[in-house]
């Protein structure tokens, strides 16, 4: 498991929740896998009660399962929520490109184009996980240009089944591919042009359902089902 460092403010219970939400995200936690409290615990360097806290709020998530008197694993990826939260996540980011497609700044588009920048700076380095962080952050970005940061803090949980399966997708799709897309997106954003946005958000946000089939061939283990 990667050991993130501790934000300043941050509770040992926060902390724990964020070191693995990561951990699953990224697959270092492996799906199907089990996980030890006091073994977790011990790597973060802090108590076991924040830790069992953490997995309690990621059961909620369902990316743990808890078996009393037996133990906990991280879950299976599970289809039908990832669509589900694909599914989530497209409604509202249409909505939001062609928000951006009105209001974008100067300075929006700078942020924007400065994000794109360095995915293209990470294109011929094996860092997927950057590429991924990146990746969100580009769309983070658009819903902030629409005001609606809070909107998208809320989609986390749902999206960590989504974004389970992307990370996984980096290993099959190409990155190119996906930079493209948020070249072009870009360029429909500078444009104003919000039929060609929201066209660029659905085919972006449609490649791991491209994907889906040979994901569940070459790693048939991760899959629920």
């Amino acid at each position: 498991m990667r050991i993130l460092e501790r934000k300043g403010k941050e509770t040992a219970r926060e902390y724990a929740f964020r070191v693995i939400k990561e951990n699953i995200i990224s697959l270092d936690l492996v799906p199907g896998s089990m996980v030890s409290e006091n073994v977790l615990a011990e790597e973060m360097g802090v108590s076991r009660t924040p830790v069992r806290e953490a997995f309690i709020e990621l059961s909620k998530l369902k990316v743990i399962e808890i078996y009393p008197q037996k133990g906990s694993y991280i879950s299976l990826i599970d289809s039908d929520l990832v669509e589900e939260a694909r599914f989530v996540r497209l409604v509202l980011e249409r909505a939001m490109v062609e928000t951006a497609c009105d209001v974008a700044t100067e300075e929006d588009l700078f942020k924007l184009e400065e994000n794109l920048r360095l995915q293209e700076f990470y294109l011929g380095n094996p860092a997927q996980d950057k590429q991924l962080q990146l990746d969100n952050e580009f769309h983070e970005l658009i819903f902030g240009i629409g005001n609606k940061t809070i909107t998208y803090d809320l989609l986390g949980g749902i999206l960590t089944h989504f974004d389970r399966a992307r990370r996984l997708s980096l290993n099959v799709i190409k990155d190119s591919k996906i930079i493209a897309d948020h070249r072009a997106l870009l360029d429909a954003i500078k444009a104003k042009d919000s039929v060609t946005a929201q066209d660029m958000v659905t085919k972006h946000l449609c490649r791991y359902k491209v994907d889906e089939k040979e994901l569940k061939e070459r790693y048939p283990s991760y899959f629920k089902k």
